[in-house]
């Protein structure tokens, strides 16, 4: 029974990353530019993984909410919801001339309107704001399968030391 069961694992479970490391990095930028330097070198690349150390969840605040806005935003998507459904009705019904164009722009704007407030009321001022979320690390590994490790630590080693501006 447990042979069927290993049978129907996924391939691709998650699993930490393996291998030794080979430089540390403030930025993702800086890491990516390590491993594009190791592959213009024609290093093995595949063996090498960019790890993110002390992940953190960033919200940067972008506006602050008020019923305007969130009817103003409803109604303009509602509004390209409703005319992409009205011009596919007018597609399919020759003759209607604008009429169900106009019908779908209306009622796409109405009850997107609608569902907006109620999702915004029925937070009742605890989220008055609008924001963006990112993961973000504190820096960034690049580590490497130890049989092309120390030849990997060495070429990093020798970028930094020629070009120490840009690191």
């Amino acid at each position: 029974m447990t042979t069927a069961f290993a049978q129907n694992q996924p391939r691709n479970l998650p699993s930490l990353p393996s291998g030794w490391p080979i430089g540390s990095y403030e930025t993702y930028a800086e890491a990516q530019r390590a491993v594009d330097h190791l592959a213009d070198e024609d290093f093995p690349v595949a063996d090498v993984t960019i790890v993110g150390v002390e992940p953190m969840l960033v919200e940067r605040i972008a506006a602050r909410l008020t019923w305007s806005k969130v009817l103003t935003r409803g109604a303009l998507s509602g509004a390209w919801f409703g005319l992409f459904v009205g011009l596919l009705l007018s597609l399919f019904s020759p003759g209607a001339g604008l009429t169900p164009i106009v019908i779908g722009l209306v009622a796409g704007m109405g009850f997107a309107m609608v569902f907006a407030a109620f999702g915004y009321g029925s937070q009742r001022g605890q989220r008055d704001f609008t924001s963006t979320s990112q993961l973000v690390a504190q820096r960034y590994d690049v580590l490497c399968q130890p049989r092309n490790a120390e030849r990997g630590r060495d070429m990093l080693a020798n970028l930094a030391a020629r070009n120490p501006s840009n690191w």
